[in-house]
């Protein structure tokens, strides 16, 4: 069998990092192409060594020179490009089979439009450009034949959950509800008077997954269940009120689908991002992802709470964004990145992320949202109001 060829957009994050880990334990079925990052030069550069892709693509110019510097005094014939347009061009090589669209955020728009357009076979973990683009994507993936499998361990639940043969872009025949689990986050039992204290640090401590910084201030505000939410709305084509969310602290359960006959499937598996991406990597088979078995035993309890949404704004404007539709969920993810950022910059307060979102959403959610063009008008309109709001202090 002819090992498939991935190219990994945003290698160096924990996405990249775990689905590096699962190749490396199939050589035999899978061959790294090519390798993106931002401006981390080091960490590439051992990823280069120990895979020795054709390509790397980095987007700030000196570090690209000094990443091609070190591989090629080691003796490495990886070539280093640069920039957005070489990072969208490596994702249509033709050897290029899967693309993992990992990228954090809206930079990962158009280089996973790209792969889309090119007909690649998409594990998609970048949450951020479906919830800004998830119509355009489906409408090209539908006319290119590219297929977009989802990473995100919630979705990748659901997935696996529906019935046999189906793909995303589609509603599921029998299947009447999605129900997403959550965690709750680090402050699922701290008093909502606390709020103003959190400290970034503070709020990258996630009891139970290894993430980046900005998907973990998500997922302590609830804003990443909400983003959740209208991601399962895209890929599997339900409305906002077909869709729950349930507080599982355990994290073991991932998501459930509800059947007609009021059957409930669900997937269960340790927090490990190493199983939705194996599952994704080799479908529709089963590979090993390296990661550890579950024991129901040691488990021993499970439990589900309604979420608080009222002291998790986040969730129920991600809901109102859903519902409004047009350039709302773009304005929201937009406006939702500008806060956690500043917040990680300590120049505003964690209290003040939902408030400063729910005013830019109020202000553009009428915007139109039809072509790429329109959904990136909206996306630097939302950022620069959010900008505006933070620097006035509100």
């Amino acid at each position: 069998m002819k090992p498939s060829g991935i190219c990994i957009l945003g290698s160096t994050g924990s996405i990249g990092q775990n689905t590096l880990a699962v190749i490396a334990l199939h050589p035999e079925r899978f061959k790294v192409i090519a390798l993106t990052a931002h401006n981390s030069v080091d960490t590439l550069y051992e990823q280069c060594c120990i895979f020795k892709p054709a390509f790397a693509v980095l987007m700030e110019p000196q570090a690209a020179k000094n990443l091609q510097s070190k591989l090629t005094q080691q003796g490495i014939s990886t070539k280093v490009l640069c920039g957005l347009q070489d990072l969208c061009e490596v994702v249509s090589l033709p050897e290029v089979d899967k693309v993992v669209a990992a990228i954090v955020g809206a930079a990962g728009l158009l280089p996973t439009l790209n792969a889309i357009k090119a007909g690649k076979q998409i594990l998609l973990a970048n949450k951020e450009a479906l919830i800004m683009a998830g119509d355009l994507f489906l409408a090209t993936a539908s006319r290119t034949g590219a297929t977009l499998l989802p990473v995100d361990s919630e979705h990748n639940a659901l997935f696996q959950c529906m019935p046999p043969g189906y793909q995303t872009g589609s509603r599921p025949q029998g299947v009447s509800r999605l129900i997403l689990t959550a965690s709750g986050g680090p402050f699922l039992k701290t008093a909502k008077s606390a709020f103003k204290e959190i400290t970034p640090e503070m709020a990258c401590q996630h009891p139970n997954w290894k993430m980046g910084k900005k998907i973990t201030v998500d997922c302590a505000t609830l804003m990443n269940k909400g983003l959740e939410v209208i991601e399962a709305s895209k890929l599997f084509c339900f409305n906002h009120d077909e869709i729950d969310v349930v507080v599982h602290p355990q994290s073991v359960i991932h998501s459930l689908v509800e059947y007609h006959d009021g059957s409930q499937l669900a997937q269960l598996g340790t927090p490990d991002m190493r199983i939705p991406i194996a599952n994704c990597l080799a479908w529709p088979e089963r590979i090993a992802s390296g990661a550890t078995r579950l024991s129901l035993t040691q488990v021993a309890e499970l439990t589900f709470l309604p979420p608080d949404v009222d002291k998790f704004k986040c969730l129920s404007l991600a809901y109102n964004a859903l519902c409004l539709g047009k350039a709302a969920p773009t304005v929201l993810n937009a406006s939702n990145e500008v806060a956690v950022q500043s917040f990680l910059q300590q120049q505003m307060c964690f209290s003040q992320i939902p408030s400063i979102i729910e005013t830019v959403l109020q202000t553009f959610y009428d915007l139109a949202a039809n072509s790429l063009e329109e959904i990136l008008l909206a996306d630097k309109l939302a950022r620069e109001r959010t900008f505006d709001l933070i620097q006035a202090g509100a």
